[in-house]
């Protein structure tokens, strides 16, 4: 039988690869817009999750759907320079109808009408009283103007029992056995974004070696000796070292209780366990440096 143990240690070493990453709420190029988890389990200890993050991607200019996945028998993974990641993207909108309603893929044009969702026409709203009902200060960089982030905002609230946002069970099921059963689906939850900096050891003679390239673009300008280059270097190594402790002792899965009581659904099957006691803060009131970068 598979122990919550050995579930939280998948979840904590999510990393095994260079493009595999946890449930980033705070991700800096994308505006949070909704999130979800979804628990899976079947036969012969198979597990998985599949937690969606919904955001707005200034950068790509779309509305992105990431999915991550973690578990123990994930399938059909993408891939990236060769090697595996743990979650894909899905473009729910209708991307000629979304760039014919958007400027520069930034803001929503004055008069763009509906947008085309999973084949469905959903009705835009220009209405500065339709985004303050529903909690949504806008920004108004400009007079009159809405962020895209700001009116995929309004259509989650406005058409949740919809789910024409969320990822279907065939977008979910690609990189799960069919076998496995969805067990239940989580809307909010106590989250932290749980973020490593991967580096690799450098010898000295390595960074000898990168001193001497460093000094030679310079072109005999004036440049720091190597003692000096090499203690900024080591400081900074030594910087993301702490950093990483901190993250692997404070945000690890396994250290807090959201992902304690989770690994007792899956290694038992029963939902009933799942009581959870801290506040959920996955709301994206909470995760305003989102799409920050």
């Amino acid at each position: 039988m598979i122990t919550e143990d050995q579930i939280l240690s998948t979840l904590d070493n999510y990393r095994w690869g260079d493009y595999c990453h946890f449930i980033e709420l705070g991700e800096g190029y994308s505006y949070l817009v909704d999130s979800r988890l979804n628990i899976f389990k079947g036969s012969d200890d198979k597990w998985a999750i599949a937690a969606e993050r919904l955001g707005y991607n200034q950068q790509a200019g779309n509305i992105m759907l990431d999915i991550y996945y973690f578990g123990n028998c994930l399938t059909n993974l993408e891939s990236y320079n060769g090697q595996e990641t743990n979650y894909y993207t899905v473009l729910p909108i209708d991307w000629n109808n979304f760039s014919d309603t958007t400027i520069n893929g930034l803001v929503l044009k004055t008069d763009a009408k509906y947008w085309t969702i999973r084949n469905n026409q959903i009705e835009l709203s220009h209405s500065k009283q339709d985004y303050q009902n529903a909690g949504i200060d806008l920004k108004e960089y400009r007079l009159g103007e809405i962020s895209l982030e700001e009116v995929s905002r309004l259509l989650i609230t406005k058409h949740r029992n919809k789910e024409l946002l969320r990822a279907t069970d065939k977008e979910l099921y690609k990189s799960i056995p069919i076998d496995l059963k969805k067990l239940f689906v989580i809307d909010e939850w106590h989250h932290r974004d749980f973020t490593e900096i991967v580096h690799t050891t450098i010898s000295d003679e390595h960074l000898r070696t990168a001193y001497e390239f460093n000094k030679n673009i310079a072109a005999g300008k004036d440049y720091i000796d190597f003692e000096s280059f090499a203690n900024l270097f080591r400081q900074q190594e030594q910087s993301n070292s702490n950093f990483n402790q901190t993250q692997w002792q404070d945000n690890r899965p396994s250290s807090y209780e959201t992902w304690q009581l989770l690994a007792k659904v899956i290694a038992t099957g029963d939902i009933s366990f799942y009581k959870p006691t801290l506040e959920p803060n996955t709301h994206w009131t909470n995760w305003l440096d989102s799409g920050s970068l």
